[in-house]
């Protein structure tokens, strides 16, 4: 999956009467578009999980890094241990996502792979009602049913294929759990800092956290070739910059729910171009499941 930001897709913006650069719908578009490149271009890497996961991190922190000054920085000093506690843990979480979804593409299809990790709208919808008790509309109920049922469709036919298979969509589904964590914490703490200002110093512990990752499991960081280095760049400035900075922008302009199912655009994209690129075809059992999955996450986003 790309690089996300803070959960800015379940708030309502302020309104920008200011005109926009593009058109926000067109923009939406080139999001969409940037985040389906994200699954390609880790498949096509031949660097370990790990050190994809870190550098892309790294790269996006780097990236990002010259905004972090003025107000911002000051904000950044100016918080309590509580709120920098959430950061970190919020850090750490985004972490084992990126870790565990891109080592998900070592083992499934790009098809299963990036449909697992998107049911998190599902997850984030049970946890908020039982940890906070927020009550869901009917629609949304059947939207997390339907969730539920296509990844049992999808699941189903990955069985069939072996073991490798089954594991890689665990993996994406522990991504996407941990990414509904990510996103219940940013709720809470994006309302008091800019996206900016909270991206970045997320991005950069999800950067350290990585790299210790890749430590602990042998996966050396100085064993990669200059290809993979441009790959890692564009994971960076593609889908993360490209992609779900853009969609953040979008937000200024139009309805928070028009962002929130565009983002049902990156598996239908992702698993286009890997059949176009890679030669991966989509089982039948991946298009139905799939299909019921996007149906019960728009209805989850939606309502």
């Amino acid at each position: 999956m790309s690089t996300p930001t803070a959960d800015t897709t379940l708030q309502t913006p302020s309104p920008d009467l200011s005109a926009p650069a593009i058109n926000p719908y067109l923009g939406l578009v080139i999001a969409t578009i940037a985040v389906s490149f994200s699954a390609i271009l880790i498949k096509v890497s031949t660097a370990p999980s790990l050190v994809i996961a870190t550098y892309r991190l790294a790269m996006t922190t780097l990236l990002l890094l010259p905004l972090m000054r003025g107000s911002r920085l000051a904000a950044l000093r100016a918080l309590d241990r509580r709120t920098l506690g959430l950061i970190v843990l919020s850090g750490t979480l985004l972490a084992i996502h990126f870790a565990s979804w891109t080592a998900s593409l070592r083992y499934t299809s790009v098809a299963s792979s990036v449909l697992f990790v998107t049911i998190h709208p599902a997850i984030v919808a049970i946890a908020a009602f039982t940890l906070f008790a927020e009550r869901s509309s009917r629609l949304a109920i059947l939207g997390i049913v339907l969730t539920l049922v296509g990844s049992g469709v999808v699941a189903g036919g990955d069985i069939r294929l072996g073991g490798d298979a089954v594991r890689g969509d665990l993996l994406a589904l522990l991504g996407a759990v941990v990414f509904a964590g990510y996103l219940l914490i940013g709720r809470g703490t994006r309302q008091s800092m800019d996206n900016i200002g909270y991206s970045v110093p997320v991005y950069g512990v999800c950067a350290v956290a990585l790299t210790l990752f890749s430590v602990v499991f042998g996966q050396s960081l100085a064993a990669v070739s200059g290809r993979d280095l441009l790959i890692f760049f564009g994971l960076a400035l593609i889908p993360t910059l490209g992609g779900h900075l853009l969609y953040n922008w979008a937000l200024r302009y139009v309805p928070a729910a028009v962002v929130s199912v565009s983002f049902l655009g990156e598996p239908v994209g992702a698993a286009i171009l890997a059949w176009l690129l890679l030669g991966q075809h989509i089982a039948v059992s991946t298009l139905i499941g799939g299909a019921i999955i996007l149906v019960g996450i728009w209805l989850t986003a939606r309502w």
